[in-house]
Order: structure tokens, then sequence, then C-alpha cells
């Protein structure tokens, strides 16, 4: 009778969940009312009979009330380092004008230490009523004596003041760098806006973070990313200081997040992790680093995106090649041998054709047939590249936030007819390929539901355009849960981990307020996440404002 019981305990459950509507991912039992979870993995799903079988004494029981479950939201495209930055400096985000810019730097710099550097992000000159490029003049008269960054929304190009350009010693003799370029006066002396690779230049000169600063900008992300319902996230390159960082945390048990890490470029950064191999589910399913990012282009808003012909609204201009073709091919090639995946950012249809040129010479060069190699971003593609992500098997890793942020103004940079290539997620969707989704944060904001409107509706938060911007490009909705679940999980080859509420994978999972799959499409944003779990440990759960602690 004392075996017995023993054994009885020790198949006990640790948690059962009933009284919901859950949607599993899995094709094979969609829908069910109840799950169970045993040493943070799925025990079990299916009715509330069956769940409630595996309880016992110690098990905990949560009665959902009929709230919506879905699996663990996965980020396929998140930049954590840079949301905890962000998190901590000047955000620029939904400013109207480079006066507001100015009006915010300025507020910041009169509790700054003397001389320190002061960062933002988020300026996005296409939302002010004058789209020019700023000058950094009004930012130097209101701030002279502190260096000042400020980064676009896109991460692609920055503004600088006249202090950050003297310590960088930025002039008009200062030629522009490869894969990048100072905007200039018709003088040609540097205005402040670095694009791209001359970003670089002024950034060398601002003083690294501390391990300390690397350590709190990771926790504090990481948060923030468990409020919206994330449980893991592919970080889109991450040098190795950020790793080490990461691993630190993990080994101390305060990393809520499954991170998939993509690996900075730089030779030696590879070498170095190359020689240790592919990492794989490292502390308890925290860390994966397994995985390589090059950047092949810059970004649209900033006119840094490689196209095969000129700006519609710059004539001559088509963009910038980031990353040398060869050097592309090589990394393929290297990571086809050492049993990585190379994922490269590329934009602009001239960007995204050579990639997939280079993928494909490198498979011919090393034939792979699992290789799970990815594009990030994909976001304008000439219609005789569509299908070549499908014969290559190559990944389209999009963000369904960019569309609804870029709509207002792609069209005005590329023409109509280009734009019909913009964000195709149907017409790839058609080929045969998968599309994990995200955000690009601090690109974007982390909610991951933004990019699942966009995914379903092509429209924005105040449902324009009526039938959405080139709605024919729109999914379904289960594509759009499977883009922020499943395939992620496979684009990380982690499927049979995670991806889906299935008994043996992860118990990771969020509780929503209402059903995403059935409210009316202009609800879905008006969702709020009630609580988020990670192997089966409450990581967030919302407390209303004002309730008893």
């Amino acid at each position: 009778m004392i075996l017995l019981l023993a054994l009885l305990t020790l198949q006990q459950t640790d948690l059962v969940v009933i009284n919901a509507r859950i949607y599993t991912a899995d094709a094979n039992r969609p829908v069910v009312e109840a799950l169970a979870v045993r040493d943070g993995r799925i025990a079990c799903v299916g009715s509330a009979r069956a769940a409630l079988a595996l309880a016992g004494p110690r098990t905990e029981r949560l009665d959902l009330a009929g709230r919506t479950v879905i699996p663990g939201i996965v980020d396929a495209h998140a930049h954590l380092l840079g949301l905890g930055q962000a998190l901590r400096t000047v955000d620029l985000v939904g400013t109207r004008s480079f006066d507001d810019v100015v009006a915010r730097v300025a507020e910041r710099a009169r509790t700054a230490r003397p001389g320190e550097w002061i960062r933002g992000r988020g300026w996005d000159q296409n939302d002010w009523a004058d789209t020019r490029f700023p000058v950094h003049a009004a930012l130097s008269r209101a701030v002279p004596n502190h260096p000042v960054y400020l980064t676009r929304v896109d991460g692609h190009a920055a503004v600088v003041n006249a202090k950050a350009l003297e310590l960088a010693q930025v002039t008009a003799a200062t030629a522009d760098p490869a894969g990048g370029r100072f905007i200039r006066d018709s003088a040609g002396t540097p205005t402040g806006v670095l694009i791209d690779a001359a970003q670089g230049v002024v950034s060398r000169v601002i003083p690294p973070a501390s391990r300390a600063e690397l350590r709190e900008q990771t926790l504090v992300a990481i948060a923030e990313l468990n409020r919206w319902g994330l449980t893991g996230i592919h970080d889109a390159g991450v040098g190795a200081e950020g790793i080490s960082v990461y691993e630190e945390l993990a080994r101390a048990g305060r990393y809520s997040l499954r991170n998939y890490v993509m690996i900075r470029s730089n030779d030696s950064t590879l070498d170095a992790f190359m020689r240790r191999g592919p990492q794989v589910g490292l502390y308890g399913g925290r860390l994966w680093v397994r995985a390589i990012k090059l950047s092949a282009d810059g970004a649209l808003g900033s006119r840094g995106a490689a196209l095969l012909e000129p700006y519609a609204d710059e004539a001559g201009n088509t963009g910038l090649i980031t990353t040398p073709m060869d050097r592309v091919k090589s990394v393929a090639v290297r990571a086809l041998r050492a049993g990585f995946q190379l994922n490269v950012h590329a934009i602009g249809d001239r960007a995204n054709r050579l990639v997939l040129d280079q993928f494909e010479a490198a498979l011919r060069e090393v034939p792979v047939a699992d290789h799970r190699f990815r594009i990030e971003h994909a976001q304008i593609l000439h219609y005789q590249d569509i299908p070549r992500f499908a014969q290559l098997d190559v990944i389209p890793s999009m963000q369904g936030s960019h569309q609804s942020s870029d709509m207002y103004w792609v069209p005005n940079r590329i023409g109509w007819a280009r734009s019909l290539g913009a964000y195709a997620w149907r017409s790839l969707l058609n080929t045969g390929v998968v599309i994990p989704n995200g955000s690009d944060l601090p690109v974007e904001a982390a909610n991951p539901l933004i990019s699942f409107h966009a995914f379903v509706t092509r429209q924005d938060a105040d449902n324009y355009p009526a039938g959405g911007w080139f709605g024919d490009q729109r999914t379904t909705r289960q594509e759009a849960l499977l883009s922020m679940t499943l395939w992620p999980a496979y684009a990380a080859f982690v499927e049979q981990e995670s991806g889906t509420l299935t008994a043996g994978k992860y118990a990771d999972f969020v509780v929503l307020d209402r059903d995403i799959m059935t409210v009316a499409p202009e609800e879905i944003l008006g969702t709020r996440v009630v609580m988020t779990v990670l192997g089966g440990r409450a990581v967030y759960k919302y407390e209303a404002p004002g309730a008893a602690r």
C-alpha cells in the first residue's frame, strides 16, 4: 500500500488547467478544454476528466472560467538587448516632428551627468509633416555639451549632434564607409544623419555598456516580453559579451525566456562559437546558440534597402549592400559544414535575390537536406524570386507589424507595381513555405498581437484601410496562430520540443481574456494577456489597477 501511494505521488501532475478554450496549434487535436503539466512539460491535453485523473493532493488546479489559452508566443525576430536599452533611453516613438525629438532630448539633458552621452531611439521622419531627414543644427543648439546619438526606428539610421560628430572626428572630408553613407548638405558637410555602416563611425566612440548594465537591460527586457505573452524569441544578432550575460543569468535561474540566439557575425566571434559547436537547449531549455546573423542591406524607411531599380522618391539611389556577397556565401558554406543555421537580413528585392543566389551556390558546394537557412524580413520581393524560397528550402522570417506600420509610405518609396511584392505572405505561403512571425522589437512594439492582427487583416489599429492593404495577401487566423507558435519552433529546429500544446512538449502557454480566433477582427488588439506560463510556472500575471496584493 505504501509503495502504491508512492507511485501515485510520483505520477501526479504539478498543474491542471480546466474550464478553458485551449487552442493547441496541433492539427491532431486543435481545440481542447484542459491540460496537465508535470516537471515543466505537458503531460496531457484533452478533456477535464483526463486532466483531473492525473491530479493528486499536491496538484495545483487552475480553473480559467472559459478563458482562451494558446501556446507560448515566440517572436521570431527580436533584439533583446536592444529592447533593454530602449527601455533605458529617450523614447522617441510617436514623435510628430524633429522639434518634438529635440524637446525630449533637451529634457533628458537637464538631468544628465556632465559630458554624458544621451541616447534615444524610435524617431521616424515618415511620421512628420516634413518627411525629409533632419539636420542636426536645432539639436546641437539645444544640447551643445552632451554628445547625442538617436537611432531611427528601424535601427538602420541615426541622427547625431555636433558634439558627437566632433568626438568621432567626422567632417566634410570624411569618406562614406562601405555599406553606408553620411547625408550631406549642398556644401558636402554632414547633416548629422548616418545611414547603415556610417552609424558605426560614430557609435564606436560611445563607451560600451558595462556587464552590470547588460544584465539589467536583459532582465528588464525579459520582464517586458513576459508581460506581452512571449515565452520565446529568436534574438537577431548578439555578440559574445551579450551571450555570456545570458548564460550567467540562465545558470542563476533568472532567465524566464527561451532564446534562440543568432550570433553576430564578426570573424573572431564566429570562430569561437564554431569551435564550441552548436549549443542546444542549455540551462533547462533557456538558450540555443546554433544560428548566425548577417545583414545584406539596409532598411526601406531610410532608403538603404537594396533595390533592383532606383527608389521612386530618390532618383539614382538603389540602396546599399552592407555585406559583400562573397562573404555571405563563405559564411553559408562554413555554417553548412559546422551544423549551424545562417539567417540573413534582406529587405530590398535586389538584396533578397542576391542572398538567394548565395544560398543556392553554397548548397551546391555543401549539399545539406535540412539546413533551414532563413532570410530575415524578405519585405520586398520580385515575383520571379517568390518560388525560390520553397525551391531552396529557405524560410522567409517576416514581421507582420512592419506591414501595418510601413504601408502608408511604401508606395512612395518603390511605386505601386513593386508594392505588389511587399510583405507577400499569401504568395509565399501558397508555394509551401512557412512564415515565422515577429516584431523586430524594439523597431516595433513588443505586443505580438499587432503582428497577428496584421497577418489576418493587413490593417492598422484603426482598421485602415478597408479590406486591408493589398488584402489578397492576408492569412487565415490559424496560419497567424501557427506563425507565432509552431512555425517559429520549426525555424529554430525545436518543433519536437515546443510550438504546440502536445504531450511531451514544454508547458509554455498564454492565457488571454478574449478568443483571438473568433472575435471580430477589430477586437483582436484589445486582448489582454492574463497570464504567461513558462515550463508550467507563471512568469507573468495581470493585476488589475488597485487590486489587493
